[in-house]
This record gives structure tokens, C-alpha cells and sequence, in this order.
């Protein structure tokens, strides 16, 4: 098995119920983070089970440019209605790193479609200590400096980072929320003015600082 570190041995898991985890040891683990922040649920959900079970009874997988399911469109409509109608399609993805790709791809998309199409637009703009993905399209995207360190010279190069919304250690003595908002959206234009703004392909950004599976994108 490959993994991320290979000067080390990861314990290897068997089993899990809740929020713990076991080895083939017999050690528990408390799994406070929920993995990489995305089983909130716990492990071994007797509901997320059932559902699981019934789904492969009744279609396991569809090529979904070729087909639909009664499953994905349930999940569609149970994400635009939660929108209140500012959304009215979603595309379905694996992981979060596809999903960002795909946004990417979308967003460039936009531009090369209208009636009057616009191919210079190749810039994306995100924010410093992002993370977005572990694909190369994901990771250039991202401002986490040392997740990208040793892959800098392979990334494109039309991508570029703003400070993050991080009041915590942006914020300078007297400064009002207004006045820190204020003052990243007038960087955020200062760098849409430094690229060109007519280059701009879509400004990504986190919802929530640290989850890839959160990424807003804003075309220009």
C-alpha cells in the first residue's frame, strides 16, 4: 500500500462503530474529527447502512451522462429546494476534489458559450490557506503553501491568492468587522485590477476554511 508518509505505518483499522475506531490490535480510537472532517455521522449508522443496502438492491451505478435515478434525483431536488430557488441544477460528483475540478471547468465553460465568447478569460483567483483538492487543477487552486510546496513548478501559473477571511489574525488593532471586510473585498478588487479584470475566469472561495468539500465558485 502506498501512503501519504512512507517512513510511516498507519494502524490498520477493522473495524469502527460510532465514533471509534479499531485495530487489528484491539485499541480503540476516538475519532473526534470524523476522518478528514466528513463522516459527522459516525461509523457503522444502522440508517446510512440500511440505505446503503437498499440502493444496491436496487441500482448500484449508472453512467450518469447516459442516465438518471430515482436516487440522484431526489438529492438534486433536495439541494436546489434548499436553495430557495437561487439553484436550480447540481451536478453530482465523487469527492471534493472533483467537485472544484468540475466547477473549474464549469466557470471556463461559461465564458466560451455566450453568444459572444470570451476565451481570455483563464484566471482564478482564491483565497491564501485554502485547500481545494488533491488533484493538480484542485491543488493550484489552493493557497495551503505547504501542501503545494513540492508540486509549485508543475501548477499552472493562472492562479493567484487573496487573504483569507480569518479575523482571528487579520484583523489589526481598532479594526471593525465592517472596516476588515472592507478592506479584503477592496484587495480581492485590486487583484481582479492586477490580472485584468476581462481575464478573470471565477474567484473561488470556502465557506468553511479547511474543507475542500465547501468551495463557493463566483464568476466575474
Amino acid at each position: 500500500m502506498l501512503t501519504a508518509n512512507l517512513a510511516i505505518n498507519p494502524p490498520r483499522i477493522v473495524s469502527s462503530k460510532g465514533n471509534y475506531l479499531t485495530t487489528d490490535g484491539g485499541a480503540e480510537i476516538f475519532d473526534a474529527s470524523g476522518g478528514a472532517a466528513v463522516s459527522c455521522i459516525g461509523h457503522g449508522h444502522p440508517r446510512v447502512k440500511k440505505a446503503v443496502l437498499d440502493q444496491l438492491d436496487a441500482v448500484k451505478y449508472c453512467f450518469s451522462p447516459w442516465f438518471t435515478t430515482p436516487a440522484y434525483e431526489k438529492l438534486a431536488k433536495r439541494l436546489t429546494e434548499s436553495t430557495r430557488g437561487a439553484m436550480k441544477r447540481v451536478f453530482v460528483c465523487g469527492s471534493g476534489a472533483e467537485a472544484v475540478e468540475a466547477a473549474l471547468k464549469m466557470a471556463r465553460q461559461y465564458f466560451m458559450e455566450l453568444s459572444e465568447p470570451q476565451p481570455q478569460r483563464v484566471h482564478f483567483i482564491s483565497r491564501d490557506r485554502s485547500y481545494h483538492g488533491n488533484t493538480l487543477g484542485a491543488l493550484s487552486v489552493s493557497g495551503h503553501k505547504t501542501r503545494r510546496a513540492i508540486y509549485e513548478d508543475i501548477l499552472p501559473r493562472n492562479f493567484s491568492q487573496v487573504s483569507p477571511c480569518y479575523p482571528y489574525r487579520g484583523k489589526v488593532d481598532g479594526e471593525s468587522d465592517e472596516e476588515y471586510v472592507a478592506r479584503l473585498s477592496q484587495e480581492l478588487e485590486d487583484e481582479f485590477q492586477r490580472v485584468g479584470p476581462d481575464r478573470v475566469c471565477a474567484f473561488v472561495a470556502e465557506t468553511v476554511a479547511g474543507l475542500v468539500s465547501h468551495a463557493v465558485i463566483s464568476m466575474s
